[in-house]
């Protein structure tokens, strides 16, 4: 099992497309309207990754889509052939099960998310109608989706919780690549155009120690000056570019705590100082370049 904390800083974006849609208003994209700030559920971040390791890596997971698979896994554990701990999504998210006693029926996963919010203010496209056709005949609904959203996620992963879910540093492996390849591979209409941007995975030296979350240390400054009034009419990564200055520098404070940052950046972000601080050995910590 692990024995050291991380907190993580993930950044994705999503143009054109509907990140996260609202059951309870029409499946909207989820907004805060009076900031007109895009919010994406923790829960659907963890769905891209359970459906990645399932579809993708073949694994098993507990908290699975297809009715025979769950239906078969919950056999397995009710005759004593498998453990609930012996799934990986478990293993990273908890569960919460049937059983009676909170021991076994409850599993407070380590890999936590709160919800993911974008940077700026987000315009939504004018939506259409579409129709779509079934067997029963055809429906008809309105498309909605946003122009362009940059999402941010904080994380953390909490080592004393991993001692009863049991996971393992190949676990942590295994997250630190679905995080960065499943939303790509989400390629659903609503959901294809999305892409991880930044992901930031700060490894700490201990289970008793954390850092605050990243996400408001970090400013997104429009590139012309009509961007740069109104960052609403952000389309895509080269209108905008990012400021982590006040992130390094408390990174640097905390540097007594860091072990190893695990880190990825796509070449379409610009980020001052980047470079200079995570790639050229200004950083005193150890860099694994996912």
């Amino acid at each position: 099992m692990i024995n050291r904390n991380s907190e993580i800083l993930f950044l994705y974006d999503a143009q054109m497309c509907n990140p996260n849609g609202d059951m309870d208003n029409e499946n909207k994209p989820r907004m805060d309207y009076d900031t007109s700030t895009n919010l994406v559920s923790d829960v659907r971040l963890k769905r891209y990754i359970r459906d990645y390791l399932e579809s993708i890596k073949a694994k098993e997971i507990f908290i699975t889509a297809k009715a025979k698979d769950a239906k078969e896994r919950n056999k397995q554990i009710k005759e004593g052939k498998l453990t609930h701990t012996d799934l990986v999504d478990v293993r990273m998210f908890g569960a919460v099960t049937a059983e009676d006693t909170r021991e076994e029926g409850h599993y407070t996963g380590p890999v936590q998310f709160n919800w993911g919010y974008s940077l700026h203010p987000v315009e939504m496209v004018d939506s259409s109608t579409i129709t779509s056709s079934f067997s029963s005949g055809q429906g008809i609904g309105k498309d909605y989706r946003i122009h362009y959203s940059l999402l941010a996620f904080s994380g953390s992963i909490n080592a004393n919780a991993a001692q009863t879910t049991k996971l393992t540093d190949d676990d942590l492996s295994l997250f630190d690549e679905a995080i960065l390849k499943a939303i790509p591979l989400a390629r659903t209409r609503s959901k294809i155009g999305q892409y991880p941007r930044l992901y930031l995975r700060m490894e700490l030296k201990s289970k008793d120690q954390f850092l605050k979350d990243l996400r408001p240390m970090i400013k997104i400054i429009g590139k012309s000056s009509v961007v740069a009034e109104n960052l609403r009419l952000i389309r895509k990564p080269d209108d905008y570019k990012l400021d982590i200055s006040k992130l390094i520098t408390y990174l640097q404070a905390n540097k007594d705590k860091i072990s190893k940052i695990h880190c990825f950046k796509d070449d379409q972000l610009e980020i001052d100082n980047f470079e200079s601080i995570f790639i050229n050995g200004d950083w005193k910590h150890e860099l694994s370049l996912l």
